[in-house]
Parts: structure tokens; C-alpha cells; sequence
């Protein structure tokens, strides 16, 4: 009795997977260049016909191995997945999995070491940086004021200088650096993106300011709906102070542009006062000059009388 065995050599060709690589990351800024390649390693395949998809979609939006998007926008942001067929030939591959690509807008922050309120001759670092970016930038600082006209004007540091470094250093601090500061962080030659920071408050007292803020009533914590009065009184009977107000959220105002504010010569007047009064108010004169700080905050009335009762010896007997 004879058996007969057939040998049969079977080859099993494993469908391959797909590998997607974001550069220069996933996380990138808008107007970035990012470059998305897709990766297919099979055994005997030596040209792939490329498709590209995003957000799961079935339509592909590019053929090709790399595809690069020159100057990316936050519409770019989403998931990206490839897959594969062999040029001339039958194979395939299956779907890669999707890689995220996230697209934000950069912000600079500008803040300020070791403190805002300063006396003549202390140290004072303005730190300018975007956030969750540390490479590519230059910065420059800028004095924000207020002209006649109500305008604001961006005028730049004399010496400033538009390096890569995130930080401007006054080492001995003058009346004249006291106002309001801003920085810019830009990237490219030529520039392809600028940002503009938040605004920041400096203040240099000297010993013996020749004009002073006299408030009425005269304290720093007042409550809404009652009428407030700024005057600056200068020693020399000169003219021409205006009162200014800065708050981190109106930014930079005088009192003619605060909503029922008047200014009369050199007083201030808020009617019906409110929580948007808060703020640092002082006197400015016409050349530009600046003294006597005031830092006024605006209660609701139910806060304040919260604060005078917590303050009274008699607190005890409200508990």
C-alpha cells in the first residue's frame, strides 16, 4: 500500500500598517510649516500610492508620501491617517492609526520681577515670553500712552533691543520709568506672526513728589453709588495735572473717558461710582510726568459693609 503526500507551500503576505509622523511636532503654533509623512514597511513593495485622511473622513485629501502645510491655521488642527496601495500591483494596506495635530494661537505675557511698585534706584525686569514656546522669538518693549486725542500710542524703548532674550533690565529705576508697559514677541525674517502682550503697570516713587492725589472721602476702599473726587493739588499753584486711571481690565483711561467721569482743570469727578472704578489713579502733567499713586478699590456696598463689620471690636457680636 503506497500513500501519497503533496506538499503544498503556502506563502502568507501579512497586510501592512502604516506609521504617520507630524514635524516639527504636534503641537505647533499658527504659521508654522508642518510636514505629515506617512510610513509603509512590506516586503517587495517598492512604490506606494498615498492617501491621506482627516477626522476619520473617507475622502482622502492627498496622494503623496509627505504632505506640508506651509503656514498652518487652526483649521489644520485635527486627526490624521493614512493608508496605502501598491503602484502597479495588487497590495494594500490597512488604515494607520490617527495622529492629532493641535494648532494654537501664540500669546506673549508680559510680567514684571521682583515687584510693580518700586522706589528711585531699585532693580526691575521686564519678562516677556510666549507661552508653551521658548524658541524662535525676538522681543521688543514698548510705553503705552495716552495722547490728547484719546489715542493710544506704542512708543518704542531707545534701548531696547530686538534679541532673542525674553527679559528688559532696568538696574537702577528713575521717576521717568514709571507708566504703563507692553512687549511683542514676532518670529520669521520677515516677520510671519506678531503678538502683542498684556499690559503692565510700573510706578517709581521719589521721596518728595511735588504734586499730591487728594481723594474725597478721603480713603482707599469706597462702595458703589456714591460720588468719589480726585484732585491733584501741586506745590508750586502750576496747572495742567490731569488725573489717569489704569485697571488691568480697562487698561489706560483718564477721567474724562471713565463712564460718569468729569474732569474740571486739575479734579477728577466719578458720579455714582462702581466695581469698574477699581484702579490706580495719579496725577499726570501735560509733559508727561507722573506722581502720587493711589490704588482705589470699589466694593459692592454689601462687601464693604461685610469689611467694616469684620473690623469693628463689636465683630464678636454679629457672629
Amino acid at each position: 500500500k503506497q500513500h501519497i503526500i503533496f506538499i503544498v507551500n503556502c506563502c502568507h503576505t501579512e497586510t501592512p500598517k502604516p506609521t504617520v509622523t507630524i514635524k516639527p511636532a504636534q503641537h505647533v503654533f499658527r504659521g508654522d510649516t508642518v510636514t505629515l509623512r506617512c510610513d509603509i514597511n512590506a516586503e517587495g513593495v517598492t512604490s506606494w500610492q498615498y492617501s491621506w485622511y482627516k477626522d476619520g473622513s473617507v475622502n482622502a485629501f492627498s496622494d503623496k508620501q509627505e504632505h506640508t502645510f506651509s503656514s498652518v491655521t487652526e483649521s489644520d488642527a485635527g486627526k490624521y491617517s493614512c493608508d496605502g496601495g501598491e503602484r502597479g500591483g495588487s497590495r494594500t494596506s490597512h488604515r494607520s492609526d490617527e495622529v492629532t495635530l493641535t494648532v494654537s494661537v501664540p500669546r506673549a505675557v508680559l510680567s514684571v520681577s521682583p515687584q510693580t511698585w518700586l522706589t528711585e534706584g531699585d532693580p526691575v525686569t521686564l519678562i516677556c515670553e510666549v507661552k508653551g514656546s521658548s524658541t524662535g522669538w525676538t522681543f521688543s518693549w514698548f510705553t503705552l500712552t495716552l495722547s490728547s486725542d484719546y489715542r493710544y500710542r506704542h512708543d518704542l524703548l531707545s534701548d531696547s533691543s530686538r534679541g532673542a532674550g525674553g527679559n528688559y533690565t532696568v538696574t537702577s529705576a528713575a521717576l521717568n520709568h514709571t507708566g504703563v508697559y507692553v512687549c511683542t514677541a514676532e518670529r520669521g525674517k520677515p516677520a510671519n506672526y506678531i503678538t502683542i502682550s498684556n499690559t503692565q503697570l510700573i510706578w517709581v516713587t521719589g521721596v518728595s513728589p511735588p504734586v499730591s492725589l487728594i481723594v474725597s472721602p478721603s480713603r482707599t476702599q469706597h462702595f458703589t453709588s456714591v460720588s468719589l473726587s480726585l484732585s491733584c493739588e501741586d506745590q508750586s499753584n502750576s496747572t495742567g495735572w490731569t488725573v489717569r486711571r489704569y485697571s488691568d481690565r480697562w487698561g489706560l483711561k483718564d477721567c474724562s473717558s471713565l463712564r460718569r467721569g468729569s474732569q474740571t482743570g486739575s479734579s477728577c469727578t466719578i458720579r455714582d461710582t462702581s466695581t469698574y472704578d477699581t484702579g490706580v489713579y495719579w496725577c499726570e502733567s501735560e509733559s508727561g510726568e507722573k506722581h502720587h499713586p493711589v490704588n482705589i478699590t470699589v466694593h459692592c456696598e454689601s462687601v464693604f459693609l461685610y469689611l467694616f463689620i469684620s473690623q469693628s471690636p463689636y465683630f464678636m457680636f454679629w457672629i
